[in-house]
């Protein structure tokens, strides 16, 4: 099975970027999208001088339990750059997305509660609230998270959208905020 059709039968449509727009990312920004892939995972993310975003991780459901996740969380660590991913908030009629941040939770990522996340699907017309996680190997503050994510999201998240989605994403003023003293939960707090 293709890469992309794994994906798009895992993650929810609202969080799936079209074929052609990552096909298009891996091709026109090599330099940056990088994709990993075997037969039992699904890895692309994004690599900058100061930051990682990863943008897809699936380890399929038959090779779940061998550590592979594990195994690729701690290479990329290995490069000793933050880590910034986004999750969508705990679903409970969706058990994988409670395990998903037990997964993050153990691997040492961190909740940006600082940070204010929604964006409009393309697919369903429906604004989707999104966590954001990170790795901080040098305790980088969330202030530094929230500039890469701005950065992600218009690099990546809007390269292109208007020719992929007929019209363009949201500016990213209105897609991420911040709140220096934020009274937001911690997403990880009870997982």
């Amino acid at each position: 099975m293709h890469w992309y059709e794994k994906l798009n039968q895992y993650f929810p449509i609202e969080e799936m970027k079209s074929r052609d727009h990552m096909e298009t990312l891996l091709e026109e920004r090599s330099d940056i999208y990088c994709k990993e892939e075997s037969e039992n995972y699904v890895l692309i993310y994004v690599e900058l001088e100061d930051f990682i975003f990863i943008d897809y991780l699936l380890v399929l459901k038959k090779a779940r339990g061998q550590n592979i996740g594990h195994k690729l969380i701690e290479k990329i660590k290995n490069k000793n750059k933050p880590i910034i991913l986004e999750v969508e908030p705990i679903n409970y009629k969706d058990s994988d997305t409670k395990k998903r941040l037990h997964f993050y939770k153990r691997e040492g990522f961190e909740h940006a509660n600082s940070i204010g996340y929604q964006r409009k699907s393309k697919a369903t017309n429906e604004v989707n609230e999104m966590e954001i996680l990170y790795w901080a190997p040098n305790n980088e503050p969330e202030e530094m998270i929230y500039e890469a994510m701005k950065k992600t999201y218009n690099m990546i998240h809007t390269y292109k959208d208007k020719k992929f989605y007929g019209e363009s994403y949201e500016p990213v003023e209105e897609t991420l905020s911040f709140t220096e003293k934020s009274n937001n939960k911690d997403l990880l707090d009870n997982i």
